[in-house]
């Protein structure tokens, strides 16, 4: 009989597990939860699970010479050979066999009797002790015993794949112990199982054992490596949910030089108050509608991509050629995207700016699926390395989705965070305000702004880095009229406040920071 190897795990038809479905080489299925066996085209069944059959011991137990196993701890577990087959007993709560799991030489099992719950060699130790070992399979568990025989040593029944559900039933079992020792295989199954299993587990009890240098016990035995099973077992590790680092740990961390920023902002008043732009971070840009938050987005873009940054640039609610015009307007200092102008021109502009940027857009105007919109910025970062990336704006990504809003941004915005941290990118994103409940200091007309403004939910200033916020009465008759630049979160330093003032050029597009103070706000007690 050919080998055949382990390809994949995909959902059980029969069952209903999602994962638990073997897929091998050649073919043939295996589900190790149900024990269905689904064969080859054109092959016969090797797995079965007879249920019908009387289950009796076959065989011997007999020196394994290739595992290093002994005929000592083969007897102890009752571990058979039986002609080309090595037969692993099960038993129930009351220490009755019931089934045995059958292994050949190409590595297929069968199952004879009733499959059960129970651990493997669970029957042999007590409800209580100091410390139980748990492997993936049967010869790990034996390998173990081999070199700390008198300690329990178990293993999981069905494998990786059931090792939550096959544990769970047995917590009355193991809640006897004080350390209960995961000891998995060293490969993404085992490192998967042993987090979703160390979760239903005695809080506090469980460790974890690994083998840096092989994939199992079974195979560090055959190394005649014992010491480092004993070590693996001796050093185990307490568990630690994803996420919960002891603080001894981050000397590392902590002492390696940071940067007080990675670019500045091309305005000195804003330095100064939130000290430049770092990577990792993200910062909210806020206005009321039409007070120059995209204006302001292309002056930031620009001003990075001529500092050589790869940029990602995502206007959701504009085509790539208005975002082009746009970013072409604010480099050159004449808007392209007013009036009318020649191809000539236009290619003089564009191969002095954009061709000689790293610049990187999304193509995706009217599709507001947020799902590829997290998949496209993922691209951004990890695929084309864009350390900085724009997203303009909130509303939109929004509009994809269906529900309440407040939960919604929550939503948005964890993920939008959590990409941020793994990634580690700076990410500007756009955001809206709630409409002024005054008639009188509407942000359409210079209202001031505050973090209770911004529409919908208070996560967005909660996880932001930053949060700026522009001021411009729209209503002005100063053709130049001043935006004030408003830091309401800082995050790297605690500092808020006015951080500057700039005109805004409607020719050239530009930004230019002002000393020039906005117009006073009305004042009943004086102008009547």
């Amino acid at each position: 009989m050919n080998e055949s190897e382990f390809v994949a795990h995909e959902p059980c038809n029969n069952c209903g597990s999602s994962d638990a479905n073997s897929v091998y080489s050649d073919g043939h299925k295996f589900c190790f939860v149900c024990q269905t066996y689904t064969p080859a085209e054109g092959d016969t069944p090797t797995h079965r699970m007879n249920t019908n059959e009387r289950v009796q011991f076959l065989g011997s137990a007999e020196q394994l010479h290739k595992r290093r196993i002994s005929e000592k701890t083969n007897t102890f577990y009752r571990i058979y050979r039986y002609g080309n087959t090595l037969r692993f007993p099960y038993f129930d709560e009351h220490g009755q066999v019931v089934g045995f799991k059958v292994k050949t030489k190409s590595k297929d099992f069968h199952y004879e009797g009733q499959s059960t719950d129970t651990l493997f060699g669970q029957h042999l130790f007590p409800t209580s002790g100091k410390r139980i070992v748990i492997t993936e399979g049967e010869l790990d568990a034996a390998s173990c015993y081999e070199v700390m025989s008198g300690w329990p040593m178990v293993s999981l029944p069905h494998g990786a794949t059931s090792a939550k559900k096959d544990l769970q039933k047995q917590i009355p079992f193991l809640q006897g112990y004080q350390e209960i020792v995961l000891f998995f295989d060293n490969d993404d199954a085992g490192r998967q199982a042993v987090e979703s299993a160390s979760g239903i587990l005695p809080a506090g009890r469980v460790k974890i054992a690994r083998l840096d240098n092989y994939k199992d016990a079974s195979d560090a035995l055959q190394a005649g490596d014992n010491e480092s099973i004993r070590r693996a077992i001796w050093d185990a590790k307490p568990y630690t949910p994803d996420g919960i680092v002891e603080g001894k740990d981050l000397l590392e961390l902590v002492t390696q030089p940071t940067k007080d920023y990675d670019h500045l902002y091309p305005f000195e008043g804003l330095n100064k108050m939130v000290q430049g732009i770092r990577y990792g971070e993200l910062t909210t840009l806020t206005a009321g509608t039409g007070s120059g938050k995209s204006s302001l987005v292309r002056a930031l873009a620009v001003d990075l991509l001529k500092k050589g940054e790869k940029v990602g640039y995502l206007a959701l609610e504009e085509s790539n050629k208005r975002s082009a015009l746009g970013l072409m307007s604010n480099a050159n200092g004449k808007a392209y995207h007013i009036g009318e102008h020649n191809t000539d021109e236009l290619t003089d502009a564009f191969n002095n700016t954009i061709a000689n940027w790293h610049l990187y857009l999304f193509d995706g105007f009217g599709s507001f699926d947020p799902d590829v919109i997290y998949n496209r910025i993922e691209y951004l970062a990890s695929g084309l390395e864009c350390r900085i990336i724009f997203l303009d704006h909130l509303s939109i990504l929004l509009s994809g989705l269906d529900g309440d809003e407040r939960r919604m941004i929550d939503t948005t915005m964890t993920r939008l965070r959590s990409l941020v941290e793994r990634t580690g990118i700076t990410l500007f994103l756009v955001s809206h305000l709630r409409r002024s409940s005054s008639d009188n200091h509407s942000h359409e007309e210079g209202g001031r702004v505050s973090l209770g403004q911004l529409r919908g939910s208070h996560s967005i200033s909660q996880i932001s880095d930053s949060v700026i916020a522009l001021e411009r009465d729209q209503q002005s008759q100063d053709a130049n009229n001043v935006t004030t630049i408003r830091v309401l979160k800082n995050r790297y330093s605690g500092q808020t406040g006015v951080a500057t003032r700039l005109t805004y050029d409607l020719s050239s597009c530009q930004f230019y920071e002002t000393t020039k103070d906005p117009e006073p706000e009305f004042d009943a007690t004086v102008d009547f």
